[in-house]
């Protein structure tokens, strides 16, 4: 197997009585863009929290860019370049949309200052305008959060992952909570803004719509092991698939 920028080996986890990861291995190359799926409790999140370093795997081991990265703390573990956004927007409410990208810039700088200092630093807030004009929500920057729809909620919250170096984005449920119609062109958005950056992606999805057309390869989730890694068509035809996972038929 070629090596990827991520590379998760023979990886174990089990909570008690539970197998939350059994003999989980992926290799993702630089620049993919990677959907998982499966239902609630399948293993999408414990692998995402153990390659965030939120959960220690039990054996195994975990590579980005060669370098293994188990035990590392996720606060390290983000400074390298592996980000993540979660599927309820992580935002201050009495701030504004520009002073929480402020707070996620100094939170990412390796010996960033104090976010008062920050918020006077003027690279600080060059860098924090252009990555809302990248996610095309800087016409906000000066509003408060209870202000925004949900749509402009959750691309504020996948921007501020985005601040510092980010060489992999892990997103979690990137259309919960927003609006049908605004599914597609907030996905459209948040994958032109990470494809330009030059982003390997991988995506936590429910939506069939989604992983089908914004993921090149999926990895669907059963029971704690991967049943199926291929193409969306594959995997979404594959019978394991349809009976553990979408529920359709054979």
């Amino acid at each position: 197997m070629s090596k990827g920028v991520l590379e998760v080996l023979d990886v174990q986890k089990s909570f008690g009585a539970v197998t939350a990861a059994k003999d989980i291995s992926v290799t993702v190359p630089e620049g993919a863009v990677y959907s998982l799926i499966g239902t609630n409790g399948a293993g999408k999140t414990t692998f995402v929290n153990m390659v965030t370093g939120y959960i220690k795997p039990d054996a195994g081991t975990i590579n980005f860019a060669g370098r293994n990265i188990i035990g590392m703390a996720p606060r390290q573990i983000t400074r390298m370049g592996i980000h993540r956004s979660f599927q309820i927007a992580q935002l201050c409410n009495e701030l504004t949309v520009e002073e929480n990208m402020l707070v996620a810039d100094a939170i990412h700088g390796a010996k960033g200052p104090s976010f008062l200092q920050n918020a006077h630093n003027q690279d600080a807030r060059a860098r924090a305008i252009a990555t809302l004009e990248r996610f095309n929500i800087a016409e906000h920057r000066n509003r408060l959060i209870p202000e925004l729809s949900g749509g402009v909620k959750k691309l504020l919250d996948i921007a501020m992952a985005m601040a510092g170096d980010t060489q992999i984005m892990l997103l979690d449920e990137p259309t919960s909570g927003v609006a049908s119609d605004e599914k597609f062109p907030i996905m459209d958005l948040v994958m032109e803004a990470l494809k330009s950056a030059g982003v390997t992606v991988i995506f936590v999805e429910h939506d069939m719509d989604i992983v089908t057309r914004y993921s090149e390869r999926v990895l669907a989730f059963y029971d704690g092991r991967i049943i199926a890694d291929d193409a969306p068509d594959e995997v979404l035809s594959d019978p394991e698939v349809q009976r553990y996972v979408t529920g359709a038929p054979a």
